[in-house]
């Protein structure tokens, strides 16, 4: 059974960088990414990513955001500068298996004006 383990979300100023970290153990290599909800808002994808590397993001996103993988260690990360007030929220992330989604339970990513 697939697991997810995030890390890296934190409290930083309008301008900063974070990196968010997702480990998936227990899976062979699958389509991963990012998801992101905002206090009273729906989730949104932010970044996702093919097992062969092959990135999309959110437009919301591009150009400061960076989704990258390491399949030897079956991690996915998400690179972020630049970073803006409406960016903060829960960062969920995903691994696309076979049959459904499998979720993290998510990392707070808060930025102040």
């Amino acid at each position: 059974q697939v697991q997810l383990v995030e890390s890296g979300g934190g409290l930083v100023q309008a301008g900063g960088s974070l990196r968010l970290s997702c480990v998936a153990s227990g899976s062979s290599i699958r389509p991963m990414g990012w998801h992101r909800q905002a206090p009273g808002k729906q989730r949104e994808l932010v970044a996702k990513i093919t097992s062969g590397g092959r990135s999309d993001y959110a437009d919301s996103v591009k150009g400061r955001f960076t989704i990258s993988r390491d399949n030897a260690k079956n991690t996915v990360y998400l690179q972020m500068n630049s970073l803006k007030p409406e960016d903060t929220g829960v960062y969920y992330c995903f691994y696309s298996a076979y049959i459904s989604d499998v979720w993290g339970q998510g990392t707070q990513v808060t930025v102040s004006s």
